[in-house]
């Protein structure tokens, strides 16, 4: 009879479900505040790296900009680009083609709201026909959808904080009436909690303080995303 130790079973038991664990793919998508130089992703990567969650691959066509120290950071953050634009010109399917993530991190709907002053019904029409497009890209694919962070209000323009937070409440509503079991939309809250004046550069976008809270809000729903992935 040949004896097996216990201790070296399990941990050839955790090589091989290390080697054959499913690679996540992982997409961040939006605006500047995802991709220039969005370096919550960055600090993200890190936790998960940090958990000994090793299986993910943050995907997309933009590589990623300098956050201090190595990280995987390929994204869709595309600076100036608004939810109802990106519709018009159909980008999305062809990052979804070349990417084809499991998870999307979207925030996005900034310069919509705030420098387009686009209607909010328009905004959420443009949400729904993305996460279709998404679905098409991966029938079950998982979809984590942020609330917009705070933005300064200006004197040379309308009044933008609440636009947001009405486009806020919008995103509350509609995600429930377009979630499925198979392809969840997951709201992650990064307005609660963040401070424009101390977590912003400019009034819009984080700094080290904004981006950590970005990662720490992100993180939970993105651990269950990775977890539920077949």
């Amino acid at each position: 009879m040949v004896k097996i130790d216990v201790a070296t079973t399990f941990g050839l038991l955790g090589l091989v479900s290390q080697a054959t664990a499913v690679t996540v793919k992982i997409m961040p998508f939006g605006a500047s505040i995802v991709g220039a130089p969005g370096c919550w992703r960055a600090i993200l990567h890190k936790k998960l790296r940090g958990a000994g969650i090793t299986n993910t691959d943050f995907v997309g066509s933009n590589k990623a900009p300098d956050c201090g120290f190595p990280y995987d950071g390929e994204n869709e953050g595309h600076p100036g680009f608004l939810a109802t634009g990106i519709v018009t010109d159909n980008q999305l399917p062809g990052w979804l083609n070349a990417a084809k993530p499991d998870v999307i991190m979207m925030h996005l709907g900034t310069n919509d709201i705030i420098h387009q002053n686009k209607p909010i019904q328009d905004i959420i029409g443009a949400y729904s026909t993305l996460v279709d497009q998404m679905r098409a890209s991966k029938p079950d694919i998982k979809i984590l959808v942020s609330q917009l962070i705070p933005i300064a209000e200006r004197s040379n323009t309308f009044v933008r904080g609440p636009r947001i937070v009405d486009l806020n409440k919008a995103i509350v509503s509609w995600a429930p009436t377009k979630s499925t079991q198979a392809s969840p939309i997951t709201i992650v809250d990064n307005f609660t909690g963040f401070n424009v004046a101390t977590d912003t550069t400019d009034g819009e976008h984080p700094n080290d303080k904004g981006n950590q809270k970005l990662a720490d809000k992100f993180y939970p729903p993105l651990l269950e995303a990775i977890k539920s992935v077949r």
